[in-house]
């Protein structure tokens, strides 16, 4: 509750250090190759992805639990002649049984990070249940210090996110760096690329 309220406020007050009319480099240089689907766009807060991505041809749903963001990356859609293209909805990104397969690729810039062990464990069983065999993930995150003591553990734990993942889904690729956002100390930070295993075999 404690987030939902943090994020609510940065809405209203229209401070968002995400607020950027293209999703990062990784997502574009991705996008730019990929063979078009359906896509998810998790935590989609601005849609900033899921409009890229509705550019280029991808039919795509965008996931956010803050009303604000919702309602303004619908009005965004819509100003960009986008919205038979891209639909945004109200909700947690572990409670997603409104939404059915089979998505070709999932898209998560830094909403999992703020998930619990059991919020990733349903995020995970929903991501599984979605996407077809052969989909790709692709993931930013910041990382727990490995060397932090438990009451410094803010964002993901690297090897329970491995565990968790393990099931049903191959790792292809991590790339490891930092992030700083606006005052805030630096973050340990990766992209992860995942690819859903095959369901038929």
């Amino acid at each position: 509750m404690a987030d939902f309220e943090r994020l609510q406020q940065l809405y209203a007050a229209g401070t968002l250090p995400w607020d950027h009319n293209d999703p990062p480099p990784e997502v574009v240089t991705e996008a730019a190759v990929w063979p078009l689907g359906r896509a998810l766009d998790l935590g989609t807060g601005l849609g900033r992805a899921a409009l890229h991505l509705a550019r280029l041809g991808w039919q795509v749903d965008g996931v956010d639990f803050i009303p604000e963001a919702v309602a303004e990356a619908t009005r965004r859609a819509q100003a960009a002649g986008l919205a038979a293209r891209v639909s945004f909805h109200q909700s947690t990104v572990t409670r997603l049984d409104f939404l059915t397969g089979a998505y070709d690729l999932a898209v998560d810039v830094g909403c999992a990070h703020g998930l619990n062990a059991t919020e990733l464990t349903a995020y995970h069983a929903q991501l599984k249940r979605l996407l077809r065999g052969g989909a790709r993930y692709l993931l930013f995150a910041h990382l727990n210090d490995a060397v932090a003591d438990a009451d410094a553990q803010r964002w993901l734990n690297e090897p329970l996110l491995y565990r968790i993942f393990a099931d049903g889904f191959t790792l292809e690729r991590v790339e490891y760096g930092e992030t700083t956002v606006q005052n805030n100390p630096t973050w340990r930070s990766a992209w992860f690329w995942w690819r859903r295993d095959d369901t038929t075999a």
